[in-house]
């Protein structure tokens, strides 16, 4: 599938941080190819070319590859000129704290809770580590939830690729069960994130991949 004449790949399997990116490449209305990648496929030769780490996702945009999943959506939003990117440098500023916030404060715990309801081959988590992630996030969900009492999303009046990087991050621990009523804010902008078509598209999309 091509996209303005270049070919859009996004590397990632059902599972990965891929899915942030998949989300983003549906909300942009791009056509991509989704290239599923596991543990092993990800140590072969052709794919530490396009990233050294072994690790997904990735993305190439013609000649040019790229990984980090919070780089990889800055870049689309900004490159595709967006609605969901920053206006301002402000709102740049902001975006890459929100971002940077969800991925060191929530990610290592989010990740340990679905691993846990969710667990895989060497990735399952005891009851206890479920438990102390549950209470770390309940520490710094609070965070979001202030920031989110007086607006919708986490840049004013509309949704962007900050809400979109973090609800990507914070959904994982909602899918694991996690309860978010202490933080009502972040609760029911979570509901309206993943409400969005897109989304839901990205949910199918890596599910049948």
């Amino acid at each position: 599938m091509m996209v303005r004449g270049i070919m859009l790949k996004i590397y990632g399997d059902a599972r990965s941080r891929a899915y942030r990116c998949v989300w983003m490449l549906r909300e942009l209305g791009l056509d991509f190819e989704q290239i599923p990648v596991d543990l092993a496929s990800a140590r072969d030769r052709s794919f530490l070319a396009i990233n050294p780490n072994g690790k997904v996702p990735a993305l190439v945009d013609g000649p040019f590859a790229l990984w980090e999943s919070i780089a990889i959506n800055l870049y689309l939003a900004k490159k595709f000129d967006s609605e969901l990117a920053p206006r301002t440098l402000e709102e740049e500023a902001r975006t890459l704290q929100w971002s940077l916030w969800a991925v060191t404060e929530c990610e290592p715990h989010a990740v340990t809770l679905f691993n846990h309801t969710f667990p895989r081959a060497a990735r399952s988590t005891s009851d206890a580590d479920a438990a102390a992630a549950a209470a770390k996030l309940g520490k710094v969900l609070p965070v979001l939830d202030g920031a989110l009492a007086n607006s919708p999303y986490l840049l004013g009046d509309r949704f962007t690729v900050a809400d979109l990087n973090v609800a990507s991050i914070v959904s994982g621990a909602k899918a694991a069960g996690l309860d978010l009523t202490a933080v009502p804010n972040a609760k029911r902008w979570l509901s309206e994130c993943l409400r969005r078509p897109a989304q839901r598209e990205a949910v199918r999309a890596m599910t049948a991949a």
